[in-house]
């Protein structure tokens, strides 16, 4: 196995240019994705808003790296490739990330404010339960069968990957890795971002009710608002127009983009 890559280059992806926006969007994924998830995001937004997506270890070009199954060490490796691009903070800074990327992007808001001074736009936090909140979950303790039963029930995989043994055993491992980081995750009692959150959550979402997504409101001294659709866990897929006209919306409400 190889050790984990370091650099922008490894960890931050954009797939179209927006040299005149005014406004970046930083997308991270959910447990098990990639950051190629968000490129119909990144092309219904271009060019107004500049969307870079993060790739995590383990999985697309970077799967033979290990995992990092602790999600505080995946967002100080995060903020560390952020500070190698060059003029990256010459322009407001917006942050959306689903499930486990959601309560990511919120660690790495956390550090961008009290490390860098940075404080994002806008954070986005979609189809997670605030992070003070818990549940029991050992998903990452069940065998490769009962991984892939997890992984129908939220039907947030794409369907061929089923379908191609070889292509799902090779996933596996960094959804594995992922459910470990997020289901050992504490967040650190009392810390709050300044930013505003607008959390978007799906009404029908075994893994977050509604009152677990409003707990988002305790994680921010800025302004809060709850959006919810129709759907579950990856109520996204369905809801793309949707979502991001929600988005653009929010994005211009924050700075005019």
């Amino acid at each position: 196995m190889t050790s984990i890559a370091r650099g922008a280059d490894a960890w931050i992806r954009r797939y179209q240019e927006a040299p005149d926006s005014e406004i970046q969007l930083l997308c991270f994924p959910y447990a098990g994705g990639s950051a190629s998830y968000f490129l119909p995001l990144s092309k219904a937004l271009a060019p107004s808003v500049e969307v870079r997506a993060v790739q995590y270890p383990g999985r697309q070009d970077r799967y033979r790296e290990p995992c990092v199954e602790d999600l505080h060490t995946l967002a100080d490796a995060v903020v560390q490739a952020l500070r190698e691009i060059d003029g990256l903070f010459d322009k407001p800074l917006a942050l959306f990330g689903h499930s486990m990327g959601a309560t990511l992007a919120y660690e790495v808001a956390l550090r961008l404010e009290k490390g860098l001074g940075v404080t994002p736009a806008v954070l986005f936090a979609s189809g997670r339960r605030g992070p003070s909140t818990h549940r029991d979950e050992n998903v990452r303790l069940r065998d490769d069968d009962g991984l892939v039963r997890e992984l129908r029930l939220l039907d947030g995989t794409n369907g061929a990957v089923f379908q191609d043994e070889e292509l799902l055993r090779m996933a596996l491992p960094a959804i594995r890795g992922d459910y470990s980081a997020i289901e050992t995750y504490r967040c650190v009692p009392g810390e709050r971002v300044s930013c505003p959150i607008t959390v978007l959550t799906g009404d029908a979402d075994p893994k977050t009710t509604i009152d677990e997504a409003r707990a988002w409101q305790e994680h921010t001294t800025g302004a809060f608002e709850l959006q919810v659709f129709p759907g579950g866990h990856f109520f996204l897929n369905d809801q793309v127009p949707v979502v991001v006209k929600t988005v653009a919306e929010r994005l211009r409400s924050v700075h005019g983009a």
